[in-house]
């Protein structure tokens, strides 16, 4: 059964427009089936996937196999593997002088795989795909289920938890033994621990000392390894709203793992009940929302507002010029604290929604409206 994804027109669109085209996000999200399923509405493309040992033999000599494909679609998955090949895509687009030439999918971020090659600016259009969006799976899953398996298609599309939960075990583990053998100066063993001590603090602000005592390794290290987690999209690194107010505020990230699911995989939580009683729930809610918000409006950008004297919100959203206040509330009886009202006050957005798990929202009081997920994003496409 194959769930459409939001991203497909405008992926579409970039093909009619850029000689390349990028998706990039996280293994196994679902680059590979979303692309599949468009490159059997176009006639004329061909497919490598560098993981596949026969398509990479057909690169040992990448000019003459490429140029050989002039006139179709070339779609090349997993190009991180191969990033030499950036140079010759340049060339190749700009010789042709063409759009449409070249799709491919890259399960690194557009920093990471642009740090060997050439710039390919002004040529490529880049495509973020997630895990699933709660409202591209909402009415096949519950949110229990999207809670506690996350959002990877594998995952969350399994047969039954117990099956769920073993693939996400399977999921860091290919990561730690495999995936991150491919990127210099990182050990399997010092990344495992990084991670799951990650876990136990999602949510939190970063601090780079403590974590480093803690692992007994130095600052640095820890910091490569959360960078290289980034760019791999396996963390949400969710910097602070800085004002003009003349506030004291908290200037250091909130770090959160990008997959409920993985999140508890990482802890060992194997079920929804587990979860409703882990002090991680309240981390996880705001996670969901905030990956939600961030696949629903790529061009928006997201901070954290907290000062030293207490006032904060979960995430303060930029979008068309204007300024929005989202709290996450796991609870279907949502308040808001004096710190809330403070940072509010503070932040003056254009509107402050309240997300909670409830299928139907309600008005809190002028200005403040409770939602759900679906509501939220419906809200903010169509209200502003």
């Amino acid at each position: 059964m194959y769930f459409s994804r939001k991203i497909e027109s405008s992926v579409v669109k970039a093909l009619q427009n850029n000689p390349v085209v990028a998706i990039i996000g996280p293994r196994q999200c679902g680059k590979t089936t979303l692309v599949k399923h468009l490159l059997n509405q176009t006639q004329n493309s061909i497919y490598l996937d560098l993981e596949r040992p026969s398509d990479l033999q057909k690169l040992d000599n990448p000019e003459w196999f490429l140029s050989s494909q002039k006139g179709k679609l070339i779609c090349i998955d997993e190009i991180q593997r191969k990033p030499d090949l950036f140079p010759l895509i340049r060339s190749l687009v700009d010789e042709w002088n063409s759009v449409g030439i070249f799709l491919i999918l890259g399960s690194a971020s557009r920093e990471l795989l642009m740090q060997s090659s050439e710039s390919l600016a002004g040529r490529i259009s880049y495509n973020r795909l997630t895990p699933f969006l709660w409202d591209e799976i909402i009415g096949n899953n519950s949110l229990e289920e999207y809670f506690s398996r996350g959002a990877f298609p594998r995952s969350l599309l399994s047969a039954d938890s117990a099956s769920s939960f073993l693939w996400r075990k399977d999921f860091i583990s290919t990561f730690l033994e495999r995936d991150l053998l491919f990127w210099k100066n990182f050990t399997p063993t010092t990344m495992r621990r990084v991670w799951q001590m990650l876990a136990h603090l999602n949510g939190q602000t970063a601090d780079y000392s403590t974590l480093a005592r803690s692992l007994n390794v130095s600052s640095v290290m820890v910091k490569n390894y959360i960078d290289l987690l980034e760019s791999t999209f396996m963390i949400e690194v969710l910097p602070a709203y800085h004002s003009n107010m003349g506030k004291r505020l908290i200037k250091a990230p909130k770090i959160y793992i990008a997959d409920s699911g993985t999140t508890a995989a990482l802890l060992g939580l194997k079920s929804f009940a587990a979860i409703s009683g882990h002090p991680a729930i309240g981390a996880i809610w705001e996670q969901i929302v905030l990956s939600n918000l961030k696949g629903s409006f790529p061009d928006a950008t997201f901070y954290f507002y907290r000062t030293a004297h207490g006032a904060e919100i979960d995430i303060v959203m930029h979008y068309k010029n204007l300024v929005f206040a989202l709290e996450c509330k796991n609870t279907m009886t949502p308040s808001l604290s004096k710190g809330n009202y403070n940072a509010i006050d503070d932040i003056q957005p254009k509107h402050t929604f309240v997300v909670t798990p409830n299928e139907v929202g309600w008005s809190m009081k002028h200005g403040i409206d409770v939602v759900s997920i679906d509501e939220l994003i419906s809200k903010l496409q169509t209200d502003f």
